[in-house]
């Protein structure tokens, strides 16, 4: 949802950002590591550390690079399989170090075992939602649907993550999250009956002919 309304903004937002990063020489997959490498650093640093303020700036800052990569890919005409498999397979290194993060910092100092376990669940189901899709698509069907897509996991995430560093009461978080594993399990299961429908309707095709 948030992907698609917000796609046409960010992308006349960072299309000059894109052009002088082509023009020095990077190359898409480099902001892409680079981005990721800093995803990691906020998620697996700053956030173990209870810096979850300056974590969720700095995971904010870098997870733009998302958006950058892809733009830059389409500028040089090299839009393909490989570059698809290279921001995906990192994206889900960038999402394990956000929740793992937030999950050592509150199993430890942060001394919130609720908000621990809730970021582990997250962590969990936010795979299991992606994975849905790539296996649909893998399968050739689609499963681009529901209401927890990677974007709306971040955001809410990252903002409310910021806040609590800044003094928000921590069950603020702990709601935040829980509800967004509620959204995750309602995606999953939209995402299955998705591929179950395309299914039955190949299925009854086949046995039609």
């Amino acid at each position: 949802m948030l992907n698609r309304h917000a796609r046409g903004f960010f992308t006349s937002l960072f299309t000059p950002l894109a052009r002088w990063l082509l023009k020095i020489g990077m190359s898409p997959d480099a902001v892409t590591l680079v981005g990721t490498a800093g995803v990691i650093l906020g998620g697996l640093v700053l956030y173990p550390l209870g810096q979850l303020w300056w974590g969720s700036v700095v995971v904010a800052f870098f997870a733009f690079s998302d958006v950058v990569d892809g733009i830059m890919a389409r500028l040089q005409g090299r839009s393909g399989g490989w570059g698809n498999f290279l921001d995906s397979t990192l994206d889900r290194l960038a999402d394990g170090a956000i929740f793992a993060g937030l999950t050592i910092w509150f199993f430890t100092q942060g001394d919130d075992p609720a908000i621990g376990t809730a970021a582990v669940v997250c962590l969990v189901l936010g795979m299991v939602v992606s994975y849905a899709r790539a296996k649909a698509e893998s399968l050739g069907y689609h499963a681009s649907v529901g209401i927890a897509e990677r974007a709306e996991r971040l955001a809410s995430v990252l903002l409310i993550t910021g806040l609590t560093g800044l003094g928000l009461p921590p069950v603020v978080l702990l709601a935040t999250l829980v509800l967004l594993a509620l959204a995750s399990v309602i995606t999953i299961i939209q995402r299955m009956a998705t591929v179950r429908k395309q299914a039955m309707a190949e299925a009854d095709g086949k046995a039609t002919a």
